[in-house]
Formats: C-alpha cells, structure tokens, sequence
C-alpha cells in the first residue's frame, strides 16, 4: 500500500502541490484501504475534513491520482466508478465485493495461461477483475 510519503513524493514529482483538500481525499482513501469506494463517499467523508469542498474538486483529483497511478480505477455493474489507492507496485488483479467494495488481490495473474493461445495479436495491457460478494455481505 502506498504510504503518505510516497503519495506525496509522487504529487511532487508530478507537479501537484499537497493542498488541505488533496490531503483530506488521501486521507479519506487510507481510512478506506482494502476496499474501493465511489466518488460520492469520498466527497461525503472530505466534507467533514474540509466543508468546502466541492464534488467537482473530488472528481478533478481522482482523475489526477489516476494518471499519476496513485489510484486504481474500476467501474460496477451500474458504471459507477468506484477507487482505491493503489496497493503495491506488483502486477496484480482483484476480486471485488459488489456490496460493500471490499478488495483482496489475486496473486497471480490469469492472463498467463491465455497469452500463449493468442496470435493475432501483441497484447499491451490488461485488466482483470473478479466481482463478487464477500463473506460477510454474502451472509446478510
């Protein structure tokens, strides 16, 4: 998981400042480690760090952290984008609670097997993502 030092070193190398509501999102998203969390519940959790805070702000940010891969970005099943810090910088994949967002790693990566069968083409990027509903929301 990427510490608040490193959060800021990557800020800084990229040419942001470390702004009080910057800082107020990236804390909303260290409290919220292990599970992604939409735009509208870091919005809500910020404005009780920093009322003034307007959505549009919260979103700006977001599409920021992404480019500068501070965050990782999914969306569910309705489209709605949902975010987690980025957790480590090995390739890795996720299965995700589609009730609560909690997040674990899958360790490996699936696209292995498939790799080989391909031949039409020269693969550049992928994205693998499992949903599902965790123990707990699964037991309600």
């Amino acid at each position: 998981m990427l510490n608040n030092e490193k959060i800021q070193e990557e800020l800084k190398r990229n040419g942001f400042k470390l702004t009080s509501q910057r800082k107020a999102i990236i804390e909303v998203l260290m409290e919220h480690k292990d599970r992604f969390i939409t735009a509208e519940e870091i919005h809500k959790k910020v404005l009780q760090k920093h009322p003034k805070t307007n959505f549009s702000t919260i979103y700006r940010n977001l599409e920021s952290f992404e480019k500068i891969n501070i965050i990782h970005k999914t969306n569910i099943s309705d489209n709605a984008s949902i975010y987690e810090l980025v957790c480590n910088d090995n390739h890795h994949h996720h299965i995700i609670c589609k009730k609560c967002g909690k997040t674990e790693i899958i360790d490996f990566c699936p696209l292995d097997n498939i790799n080989n069968s391909l031949k039409s083409f020269k693969l550049i990027d992928h994205k693998f993502e499992l949903y599902g509903l965790c123990d707990k929301c699964n037991n309600k």
